[in-house]
């Protein structure tokens, strides 16, 4: 895996209060990784020192094997995005915000103005002062300011937040496309499903730790499959299933049956319940999701998004 950014051991302290503890994540190239946690986990401090905003008490972080502490400016070439919302002037239009940054930014981004704007579907409003955007509106401004860099890295802090489902539908529709180009994405969120639907790739943290980070697919994997079953006569199955071995957690409870197993067991089971006579009237799969391997990693702590100021 070809890495665009890394921290490496990282810790943060702000006296006897430890923000972040020996904390290791990466994102590669091409991923969209997704950083969730509880409120007040260290989500916003992690992005912070990754761009460099903060000191780390120790550790690293780098940006394309740089180090933003020590190669300065040069470790953020090719990095665009933003930490709790962007922040333009509300008293000029849309376009005369991303013109000041495009001068600041210099390399044609002037020439990207129209592009990018046409790419977040802001062309039509982008005469209108920034304070008469809706925050939707400011958001798709943020990632069309960000993509004027041509970032190959590319962070969001929460950008579907404050949205109305609509508003939500499309933004994630936008992160897609440029996952899709081949712009690597960090994003971080409190919207679980938001998470499972976008992100090849997760990290999550729980009190300044990581409990897990990595693909997304194989923590879904972890989890045992359970299953729902509705059959002709569910007190007798429910005692036909306590006798399969393999099949773990059985409940009855309003006309249906709850338990888990792997596929050779249900299979075992169901040959076992047709013996019986025990006719299977349905027989429903049901995987975890994100959000309930969340609260088992985190302890059902809320993934409420931490807001600390940035500096």
């Amino acid at each position: 895996m070809i890495v665009r950014g890394r921290v490496d051991d990282v810790s943060k302290r702000y006296g006897r209060h430890v923000a972040l503890a020996k904390v290791t994540v990466k994102v590669g190239e091409r991923e969209i990784l997704g950083i969730i946690g509880p409120n007040g986990a260290g989500k916003t401090t992690l992005l912070r020192i990754l761009l460099g905003l903060i000191r780390p008490t120790s550790g690293t972080a780098k940006l394309f094997g740089l180090d933003p502490l020590v190669d300065g400016i040069r470790a953020l070439d090719g990095v665009a995005g933003f930490v709790e919302g962007p922040r333009f002037y509300s008293y000029l239009s849309g376009r005369k915000n991303l013109e000041l940054l495009a001068d600041y930014d210099g390399d044609g981004a002037r020439s990207r103005i129209e592009g990018v704007l046409e790419l977040v579907e802001l062309r039509d409003r982008a005469k209108d002062r920034v304070g008469g955007y809706s925050h939707g509106m400011r958001q798709r401004l943020g990632i069309a300011a960000s993509l004027l860099r041509q970032p190959r890295l590319l962070l969001l802090d929460e950008p579907t937040t404050g949205l109305d489902p609509a508003g939500m539908r499309d933004m994630r529709d936008l992160v897609r496309r440029l996952a899709g180009e081949g712009i690597t994405i960090l994003l971080s969120s409190h919207l679980l499903n938001e998470v499972e639907e976008l992100c090849n790739r997760v990290a999550i943290i729980r009190k300044g730790s990581i409990v897990y980070e990595g693909p997304l697919q194989e923590l879904l994997a972890t989890a045992a499959t359970g299953y729902r079953l509705r059959a002709t006569d569910p007190e007798r199955a429910r005692v036909v299933l306590l006798s399969q071995q393999g099949v773990d957690g059985v409940s009855l409870g309003e006309g249906q049956l709850r338990f888990t197993a792997d596929e050779e067991a249900v299979t075992r089971a169901a040959i076992a319940l047709g013996q019986a006579r025990i006719g299977i009237t349905a027989l429903i799969p049901e995987t975890a999701n994100l959000e309930e391997l969340f609260l088992v990693l985190t302890g059902g702590e809320s993934s409420d998004h931490d807001r600390a100021a940035v500096a």
